[in-house]
C-alpha cells in the first residue's frame, strides 16, 4: 500500500518541480539603466522609475523584475564607464535612458551619440537586448544644438534594431504639477504618467525577449 500510494505522489512532486523550473526559465530580469530619471531623484524606492514599471507589468500577469541602476548626474561617458558591471550576468534586457545630463551641460551631440553606441554595442556582445529610451534637447541649447542631438536616439533604434520609446519624459515635461520643486525631475504623480504611456512599449520589449527575438 505504501509503495502503491508512494506512486502518485513522487509522479506529482516531479511535475510541481518541473512546472517551478518553467516558471523559473520564463522570469525575464531587466536592469533600468540611466540618469536621475531613472534614479528616482528625491522619490522613495518604491516610487522610481523601475519600481513601479515592475509592478505595472506584473499587474499585467508577466513575470519581469527591473534592477535600478540609475544614477543622479550620470553622463553618457559616466554610464559607459560603468555599463560592463552595472549590469550583472544572466541579465534579460535593458532599459537604456542616458543623455539629459549631456545635453544640460552642453556636450556635444558627437560624443553622446559615440558613447550611447558603444554601450549599445556592449550590452549585444553579452546577448543582452536593450530597449532604448529616447531624450529631447531642452529648448535653452538652441536650434542648432538640437538638430543634433534630437536625431540620435531614432537613428541608433534604427541602425542597431532595437524597441525604441521616443520621449523619456513624454507627458510630463511640461507639467509643472507633475515635477518637484526643481522643475526637471518627475513627482510621484509625474513617474505614474510615465510609467502608463510607457508600459505599452515596455509589454512589447518583455515579449519579444520571451520569444528570444
Amino acid at each position: 500500500m505504501a509503495l502503491k500510494g508512494f506512486l502518485p505522489f513522487f509522479l506529482s512532486l516531479a511535475m510541481t518541480i518541473a512546472l517551478s523550473a518553467t516558471a523559473r526559465a520564463e522570469s525575464v530580469s531587466l536592469v533600468g539603466f540611466g540618469d536621475s530619471l531613472m534614479a528616482g531623484f528625491q522619490l522613495p524606492p518604491e516610487d522610481a522609475f523601475p519600481a513601479r514599471l515592475e509592478k505595472a507589468l506584473r499587474d499585467k500577469g508577466l513575470d519581469v523584475t527591473i534592477a535600478n541602476a540609475g544614477v543622479s548626474g550620470d553622463t553618457t561617458s559616466g554610464g559607459l564607464a560603468r555599463i560592463d558591471w552595472s549590469v550583472p550576468d544572466g541579465t534579460k534586457g535593458v532599459i537604456l535612458e542616458l543623455g539629459a545630463n549631456d545635453a544640460l551641460r552642453g556636450i556635444p551631440p558627437e560624443e553622446t551619440r559615440k558613447n550611447l553606441a558603444a554601450m549599445i554595442t556592449r550590452l549585444k556582445e553579452r546577448g543582452i537586448a536593450v530597449l532604448l529610451a529616447g531624450m529631447l534637447a531642452p529648448p535653452n541649447m538652441g536650434a542648432e544644438y538640437a538638430s543634433r542631438f534630437n536625431p540620435i536616439f531614432p537613428e541608433l533604434a534604427k541602425e542597431h534594431n532595437l524597441v525604441f520609446y521616443p520621449f523619456f519624459l513624454d507627458g510630463v515635461v511640461t507639467e509643472a504639477g507633475l515635477k518637484l520643486e526643481d522643475g526637471m525631475h518627475p513627482n510621484g504623480d509625474g513617474i505614474g504618467i510615465m510609467v502608463e504611456r510607457f508600459l505599452p512599449t515596455a509589454e512589447l520589449f518583455v515579449h519579444s525577449l520571451a520569444k528570444g527575438e
